[in-house]
């Protein structure tokens, strides 16, 4: 049979509650008392049960994160990243696919299981948000990515313009001069792509070099298939870039495939960036150079303002404020722009 607090309590010659205690680590327990009751832990192998820690408190020990897609290696990552940041506060993760449709993320963001979760983290697309006015806050929201929000909850965020720039720079340094966007959206200003589209034409004036629209590809979605048609149009155009700054990762594989489809060298004839560093890219025949978010910090600091809210540690989730937080990130430098080592 399974070893309870009562067993061990037994054994130690305390109450249950002492051993709940020390078991929740509660700071009001002598050290002699909390080592006698660890010695009956160890020597009866007690392992606590987190479901019914949760339960205790109210709780069902589980979040959610709903995402738009599964099958892009990014949103893949980053749900292992989270899940493995609430694993560290014993929270299990619910994942939800939405598509990136407007009504599935409404109803993920209104608390679509709300007698299943303690908190949501949602990366959307297409919400609005007049969506959000009026929501429960009774459960925790925290939002990924890049879409603006007038609203009182947590907004987590690299800065893209900064990571598109920086992307940029290192092409410039690298003597390229026809450096193309691969992967503008068409549609709002507060996208992804919108905003790294923004940095690659800051980067490019503040070198004095020119940015001709001609060297933009526009169009939707953002897999492998899309950016090997984007370089075909591009180079069908006349165009011929010494570079190309690739939306994603998924898009710069495409780039990748077409220039070789092309007999174009990469590095040599075109030096290729791309956006997220994905374990795809790092094992094709010329690994991509990319921008690498910290994914890692995403998730934790997701999982931290789910769990601080719940604990009564932010105001923010009961309307009175948000936090716009920034992670890092960094440029990995492979052989897509400086060949091999």
């Amino acid at each position: 049979m399974p070893v309870s607090l009562k067993d061990v309590a037994e054994r130690a010659g305390v109450s249950i509650k002492t051993v709940s205690n020390v078991v929740n680590d509660h700071p009001h327990v002598t050290p002699a008392t909390r080592a006698r009751v660890q010695q009956a832990i160890d020597a009866l192998g007690y392992r606590p049960n987190p479901t019914a820690r949760h339960l205790r408190r109210g709780r069902t020990g589980i979040i959610a994160l709903a995402v738009p897609e599964l099958a892009n290696p990014y949103f893949a990552e980053l749900a292992e990243a989270v899940i493995d940041a609430a694993a560290e506060h014993e929270y299990t993760v619910l994942l939800d696919r939405t598509g990136g449709r407007r009504d599935q993320e409404v109803l993920a963001s209104q608390g679509f299981r709300t007698k299943v979760i303690d908190g949501i983290i949602l990366s959307p697309l297409e919400l609005q948000d007049a969506d959000l006015a009026g929501r429960p806050d009774d459960v925790p929201l925290v939002l990924l990515g890049e879409r603006e929000y007038d609203a009182p909850y947590d907004h987590i965020a690299i800065d893209n313009v900064a990571a598109a720039r920086t992307a940029v720079r290192h092409l410039l340094e690298l003597g390229r001069t026809r450096i193309a966007y691969v992967g503008a959206g068409a549609d709002s200003a507060n996208r992804p792509a919108e905003l790294r589209l923004a940095g690659w034409r800051a980067e490019l004036a503040a070198a004095g070099v020119p940015a001709p629209e001609s060297l933009v590809v526009r169009g939707k979605g953002w897999g492998r298939e899309r950016g090997a048609r984007a370089m075909a149009r591009l180079l069908d155009s006349g165009v011929r870039p010494d570079a190309v700054f690739a939306f994603n990762d998924l898009i710069a594989v495409g780039v990748l495939r077409e220039l070789h489809e092309r007999g174009l060298r990469v590095p040599e004839d075109v030096a290729v960036v791309g956006f997220d560093d994905i374990a795809e890219g790092r094992f094709g025949a010329v690994s991509l150079t990319t921008v690498s978010p910290d994914k890692g910090a995403v998730a934790r600091l997701a999982v931290a303002s789910v769990l601080g809210a719940l604990t009564g540690g932010s105001e923010k989730q009961k309307g009175s404020g948000r936090r716009d937080i920034t992670p890092g990130f960094r440029l990995v430098v492979r052989e897509s722009t400086v060949g091999r080592r």
